[in-house]
């Protein structure tokens, strides 16, 4: 395998000024590190640089960032160490376009994103040497822009790269992101543990984009709680016979995780609740996709896929 030079990474830029963006920019800027922040609404990023991101819940503080654009295509002309993906899913295929146009040799690319291959739409258009995914571990809100609630923060979150020649890549930049004080593991299981998440995803989020309920109403509702288990028992079915390790204590995990989620919007009801195209076909859709390929029925995927969608075609 051939060894690559010591990466250490000192330029980030950060696609998304949603409150995931906001979160891992502003830690990043606090550490030091030259951050720009890139977001197609103006709005969302004007304060992020004047007055500051603020962070409040689990995390408390004010940080600006080095710039602002709202163009990838701004990134060009100084091309940063490391991109971090955090804008939904459905975005993809756009913005890897965009990034392809300057991609150059030692730059990365982290999909730091909730759902199921968000790493492989990237690998299809950059290759796998640049591609990373991550997996992260905070519940968070915009109270307005560039101004983040963190009802929950549950670190480590973890890094793992795609091609073996980036590993020192991977493990720097987890490195950087732990010194900034959002901890952040390297590791080599990130298939099992994006599947972990995505089930807990895939059972809480639209069932809460359908029904307006918070997580802790809807675990705390015995008609509705008896939905939530279905889904999770789907799922897990589903990444057993595609060979996906869960982890043998995987089902008490998954329901104690979400009993203590606490009274909090999941993203994809914000996104109903705020008229926007949600993750749906990147969370259920995908246990739905790798139920066919391994020939087991998703019914409850299926159907709460279908009612998500419904609900986005009102817009």
């Amino acid at each position: 395998m051939k060894k690559t030079p010591d990466f250490e990474p000192h330029r980030f830029a950060v696609i998304g000024a949603g409150p995931v963006g906001c979160i891992v920019a502003a830690f990043l800027a606090k550490g030091g590190y030259e951050v720009t922040l890139c977001d197609i609404l103006p709005e969302l990023l004007d304060p992020a640089e004047s007055r500051g991101i603020i962070l409040e819940g689990a995390e408390n503080f004010q940080q600006t960032v080095s710039r602002t654009v709202t163009n990838i295509d701004d990134l060009a002309s100084d091309p940063p160490d490391v991109i971090i993906i955090t804008v939904k899913a459905n975005a993809l295929p756009l913005i890897a376009s965009a990034i392809q146009e300057f991609q150059q040799e030692g730059m990365y690319v982290v999909s730091w994103q909730n759902g199921i291959d968000t790493e492989l739409e990237l690998a299809n258009v950059l290759g796998n040497a640049p591609v990373m995914r991550a997996v992260v571990n905070y519940g968070c809100g915009l109270k307005g822009p560039a101004h983040v609630v963190l009802p929950f923060h549950h670190p480590p979150h973890y890094v793992q790269q795609l091609d073996d020649t980036a590993t020192q890549a991977a493990e720097a930049i987890a490195l950087t992101f732990s010194k900034c004080g959002l901890e952040t593991h390297h590791t080599d299981q990130i298939i099992s543990m994006v599947w972990r998440k995505s089930i807990m995803n895939a059972c809480m989020n639209p069932v809460c984009a359908v029904t307006g309920l918070t997580m802790a109403q809807a675990m705390g509702d015995p008609i509705v709680f008896q939905i939530v288990d279905a889904l999770v028992k789907e799922c897990v079915q589903v990444a057993r016979a595609n060979e996906i390790s869960l982890g043998w204590n995987y089902y008490p995990h998954a329901i104690g995780y979400m009993r203590n989620a606490g009274n909090h919007k999941p993203s994809m009801l914000m996104d109903i609740e705020a008229n926007r195209r949600t993750e749906i076909d990147y969370i259920n859709g995908k246990f739905v996709d790798y139920g066919e390929q391994a020939d087991v029925p998703t019914p409850y995927n299926r159907t709460l896929r279908a009612m998500v969608k419904g609900l986005e075609s009102r817009q």
